[in-house]
């Protein structure tokens, strides 16, 4: 039987970290004076473990089992350093990289420490590095695994644990269920009892310069480089690499937000360091229209991501995950990069139609890079939560800083033709249609709350969405040849509406999409499909109840 001030005591007795321990003690003498808070706090955080799956680990900073801090850490690197031994990997070096979070360097050397104590070639990165560079570095040195330290996006209280394999992607099942089991037994012995030793190796340049060497390759020879551009890293690891790499290249620099150019892991301009959210990349619109710039880019922190905001109609706005998506792959089709361009299934579908005119072959996948990195002589792929894999033959991974090196070089080439963005975004649409995309997404206190909205959704499914009748499609029966989900699609017409819980925040997202057939008269299309969505939105509301 569970507990509570058993284990709570368990845990205080081996915790290194003098701040989580004091965490701890003022939560205990709270909650023994009957602090409710206090008393919720310690129940979730020792209750059960944090779950470790194919987006490794992710949650709150804070002590506690299921909470991230030194002790969960030690406890996933031991686990990580079993498995690899036990299935044969202990050769190769395993790579472990780092954002600017708060405790992401302790974090990240206590792993080397661990592995190296396990006997293993541990490679620690000097500092902390955006994670498309720590992704490359598997291929590049020939590792079994690599670890990145970084909650990405999510809010500054947060911290994660990634995981790759030897391929260059995030692990898949049931690689994260056999180290699970492994840091189990590892959380099962006492924490002094696991092996550390000092003999990592720390990597010196040569990995960013490589980095950077390959990203500037990307750029044809003699392509134009003339776009004026703006560039946040949000307070994240980017603003550096993205500079190098911009210079190697041959682009104009950018103007910087300055305000968010060094890494900072409180973000304190923003409520949530990601692109995504409203308001977030604010600053560098502002920026752009006070320079003159033709388009504001963004890195969220760990600069995975790439969010663009353009001028369209004479307003500013960010494009859709989908449009930038659909924008760059266009770009190399244009180009001949012949591939397999795939995209997750809650993207738009336009990728497959552009894919099919080119004669290139068109893959969906399930939501994550984990699927999208493996699928088979992959050209391109991307997915509409802004993240793009754009050099498959060097990073498997979602890659903001390769994705800014190729829109720059589209917007650069644009322009030297006397066009914009808009420009080619409107040529896109006389082809092949309007294609409007969108994104709800309801943060929760609780993930019960999630739970609850899907399980409503499935028993009583809504039957129109936008004035069209729609069939429902549980994803977790499988769908076209994907693997079973946690999702719900409503398909008819010209509508396309998937809901499904993220896998790495507290919320519920469902991705619309509404199409227009080919017209010249794009004003009429677009006012069409703008009324079709904002209908969509207040019917898959509504059947939510929310």
């Amino acid at each position: 039987m569970f507990n509570l001030t058993a284990t709570v005591k368990a845990w205080r007795a081996q915790d290194p970290d003098p701040a989580t321990a004091a965490a701890l003690d003022e939560l205990v003498t709270r909650a023994a004076a009957g602090d409710v808070a206090a008393i919720a706090e310690l129940t979730s955080a020792f209750s059960a473990p944090l779950a470790f799956g194919t987006a490794g680990l992710r949650g709150p900073l804070g002590p506690g089992p299921a909470r991230m801090n030194r002790v969960v850490v030690a406890q996933a690197a031991a686990g990580l350093a079993a498995y690899l031994i036990d299935t044969g990997n202990s050769d190769a070096p395993v790579l472990i990289g780092y954002d600017a979070r708060h405790n992401s360097a302790i974090f990240a050397r206590d792993t080397a420490e661990i592995l190296a104590g396990a006997g293993l070639k541990a490679l620690l990165c000097p500092g902390p590095l955006p994670t498309p560079v720590v992704a490359f570095g598997i291929r590049h040195l020939g590792c079994a695994a690599a670890v990145v330290v970084t909650a990405s996006h999510n809010p500054a209280s947060d911290n994660g644990y990634k995981v790759y394999a030897a391929d260059g992607c995030q692990i898949v099942a049931p690689i994260d269920t056999e180290i699970a089991t492994r840091i189990a037994a590892a959380a099962a012995r006492p924490l002094f009892e696991i092996p550390r030793s000092q003999g990592y190796q720390l990597i010196g340049d040569e990995l960013v310069d490589a980095y950077v060497a390959r990203a500037a390759s990307l750029v044809p020879v003699g392509a134009a480089k003339q776009a004026a551009w703006v560039y946040t890293a949000l307070h994240g690891v980017g603003a550096a690499t993205v500079d190098a790499v911009v210079s190697a290249a041959g682009f104009r620099p950018p103007q910087h937000v300055a305000a968010q150019n060094a890494p900072d892991p409180d973000f304190p301009s923003l409520a949530f360091p990601n692109p995504e959210e409203p308001g977030a990349i604010d600053s560098a619109i502002q920026l752009a229209r006070q320079t003159g710039a033709e388009l504001a880019i963004a890195n969220d922190p760990d600069a995975d991501r790439c969010a663009v905001a353009v001028p369209i109609a004479g307003q500013w706005r960010m494009l859709t995950g989908d449009e930038l998506g659909v924008l760059l792959a266009d770009d190399l089709l244009r180009r001949g990069v012949t591939g397999t361009y795939a995209c997750s299934v809650v993207s738009g579908t336009l990728l497959s139609e552009l894919a099919c005119a080119y004669g290139q072959p068109h893959a969906t996948t399930l939501t994550g890079f984990k699927w999208i990195g493996r699928v088979p002589d992959l050209a391109f792929g991307y997915e509409e939560a802004i993240g793009y894999c754009t050099d498959p033959a060097a990073v498997a991974d979602k890659d903001g800083i390769t994705a800014l090196v190729r829109i720059l070089t589209l917007a650069s080439a644009l322009k030297a033709n006397g066009l914009t963005i808009a420009d080619r975004l409107d040529e896109l649409a006389i082809r092949y249609g309007v294609y409007r995309t969108s994104q709800l997404a309801f943060r929760v206190g609780q993930l019960e709350v999630i739970d609850t909205a899907m399980a409503r959704l499935r028993a009583t499914p809504p039957t129109t969405l936008g004035g069209q009748s729609v069939a429902t499609v549980d994803l977790a029966d499988g769908w076209n040849g994907l693997p079973p989900t946690n999702a719900l699609a409503f398909i008819g017409g010209a509508v396309r509406v998937i809901v499904r819980p993220s896998g790495t925040e507290p919320k519920l997202k469902c991705y619309l999409q509404v199409h227009a057939e080919r017209s010249a008269d794009l004003v009429a299309a677009r006012r069409a499909t703008a009324e079709t969505l904002a209908e969509v939105t207040t019917g898959i509301t509504a059947a939510l109840g929310w």
